[in-house]
């Protein structure tokens, strides 16, 4: 029985999109918006490092870039951590793919559409229970009207349901194939076993495909991302109790501030001692890397 390594690692992700144009354009196709017209049929891969990291969460991201033999230029994320800053990121990321299509003096019709396609593990749109989230700009009194340029779909995994009204049938293998499988899947979901293109996908994250070394980045990987997810919840954690503290009576008793301020000390070196932490994991997952590339 097969063992299985979870897709939205950087290894294994990049393994199935990055290295098989096939299974990328079988992804975009299923996911994106696209009418059967406007499909994607070929894709050529283009160098992703354009957009400036998130402050403490550059390991969390994962991202894979190409175009289509139309010239649509198609920006691809994995996203294991969310921030607010995330947002304008790939605003950034996909203005920077649309300019850089000209060179000097080159006419502005050239220009192609920028596609950005986030998958987001953590949800940020808790005000509705939608999974998938297109933006485009558009006339906000008729809607219908889109100025063509930049558009962005974000699909939150963890609120992924097959049955919901906005899923599309073409994209469920795919989902499922990213937010179910993982270490401990023996037995792979009917959705990504029946797909073939899925299949394959999944058979890429085989464990018994990888070398040591491969499996040596792909658990570091993850003590990165689990090293950023603490960081990112002590902050929240800070934040509250600060806006606790501030909203209290100025008559608390200095006892309780002194005590107060120790224990914000104490966060604080807790804090320093995990971005060191994560520091080092950043710098052995790219030694790790430059080993397996030479």
């Amino acid at each position: 029985m097969a063992r299985y390594l979870d897709p939205k690692n950087d290894l294994t992700f990049k393994r199935i999109f990055a290295d098989h144009p096939d299974l990328l354009t079988s992804f975009l196709n299923a996911v994106m918006p696209f009418s059967p017209d406007g499909q994607v049929q070929e894709i050529e891969y283009l160098p992703t490092e354009q957009a400036p990291d998130i402050s403490g969460l550059k390991n969390s991201i994962v991202d894979v870039k190409c175009k289509d033999k139309t010239g649509r230029v198609f920006v691809v994320e994995m996203q294991m951590l969310w921030t607010h800053d995330f947002l304008k990121r790939i605003v950034f990321n996909a203005g920077k793919a649309y300019v850089r299509q000209l060179k000097v003096r080159e006419d502005y019709r050239l220009l192609q559409p920028v596609y950005t396609l986030a998958i987001l593990d953590q949800n940020y749109d808790h005000k509705t229970d939608e999974f998938y989230h297109h933006y485009a700009i558009v006339n906000r009194d008729n809607t219908e009207e889109v100025i063509e340029g930049l558009e962005f779909v974000l699909v939150e995994l963890k609120k992924f349901d097959p049955g919901h009204r906005s899923a599309r049938k073409a994209a469920t293998p795919w989902l499922r194939l990213l937010r179910d499988v993982d270490e401990d899947t023996r037995v792979l979901p009917p959705e990504v076993a029946d797909n073939e293109q899925v299949r394959r996908a999944a058979e890429l994250c085989e464990e018994g495909a990888y070398t040591p070394e491969e499996l040596a980045v792909y658990e570091a990987y993850w003590d990165s991302v689990r090293v950023q997810k603490t960081l990112q919840e002590g902050s929240l954690a800070e934040g509250r109790a600060k806006g606790r503290a501030e909203g209290r009576a100025e008559g608390r008793a200095e006892g309780r501030a002194e005590g107060l301020a120790e224990g914000i000390a104490i966060g604080k070196t807790e804090r320093d001692q995990l971005a060191a932490e994560r520091d080092q994991l950043a710098a052995r997952i790219a030694e790790l890397e430059r080993k397996l590339i030479g």
